[in-house]
């Protein structure tokens, strides 16, 4: 990774000014629809505030694009949907770039690239992917880690969730016995006080055909001088330190990836 009850806007959906697909005029405003539940790369916080990667990277690429961007919230099984009916015109909630979201958006560049992990109980007697045979994996639906764990763990049950939240609330139950989603996200899970519960028990190398070339940012069917304004842009916040700098804020590593 992306809620009726988490939707939020900066400004009334009746206001929103929608990007047609024609070059954008310097000033422009400019809609992102990401999911605000994906921690550290999206989280809507209590007080309704955006914060994370995605939400920073967004925000360094509309200034680079000298546009005005607002951000809405929408339940990752929706969001493409959404974005098709023009909630928004752009999606910027680590998307993986698949074949199966081509048929229906078209994609950026890549942004980002980090691969998938397996987290379990710390007291679980689960101490290699062998041992997830007949076991209980939780994902996020909709998901490349789904997916993934469908075909790669054909001999354990995967149990899917609207929410990373879902999950892990019943990894710390007991009521599942591993769940699977990107490395990143569940590594900042298990250090904070709220995964003191799991640990990770094993990075996995992604399935370039499930898992793409990384997350890019999606937009409408059509709309490619949106696409490429965001490329320029994301090739220049690279060459001016500022995707450094925001990847330095959450990152002790280069989450760009090869």
């Amino acid at each position: 990774m992306r809620i009726s009850t988490r939707f939020f806007a900066a400004a009334s959906i009746a206001a929103l000014s929608l990007f047609a697909g024609a070059a954008m005029a310097e000033g422009e405003k400019l809609i992102i629809g990401t999911e605000g539940a994906y921690p550290p790369f999206n989280n809507l916080e209590s007080d309704g505030t955006l914060v994370g990667f995605d939400i920073d990277i967004a925000k360094a690429l509309c200034d680079e694009m000298k546009v005005t961007c607002e951000f809405v919230t929408q339940d990752w099984d929706g969001i493409i949907p959404a974005l098709q009916a023009k909630k928004f015109d752009a999606i910027i909630a680590s998307m993986s770039i698949t074949p199966e979201r081509k048929e229906k958006v078209d994609f950026t560049d890549k942004y980002y690239n980090t691969g998938p992990a397996i987290a379990v109980p710390k007291d679980s007697p689960i101490t290699d992917v062998a041992g997830l045979k007949g076991k209980t994996i939780g994902a996020q639906s909709s998901t490349t880690h789904a997916n993934f764990a469908e075909k790669a763990f054909a001999d354990s049950e995967l149990k899917l969730y609207p929410t990373t939240d879902e999950y892990k609330l019943d990894l710390e139950g007991g009521r599942i016995d591993a769940a699977i989603d990107d490395v990143v996200v569940l590594s900042e899970w298990v250090k904070s006080d709220a995964g003191a519960c799991c640990k990770i028990l094993t990075a996995l190398t992604p399935d370039i055909e499930i898992h793409g070339p990384g997350a890019g940012i999606a937009v409408r069917k059509g709309e490619t001088a949106l696409a490429e304004k965001f490329n320029a842009a994301i090739k220049a916040i690279r060459a001016n330190g500022k995707y450094k700098e925001i990847n330095d804020k959450y990152f002790d590593f280069d989450v760009y990836g090869e």
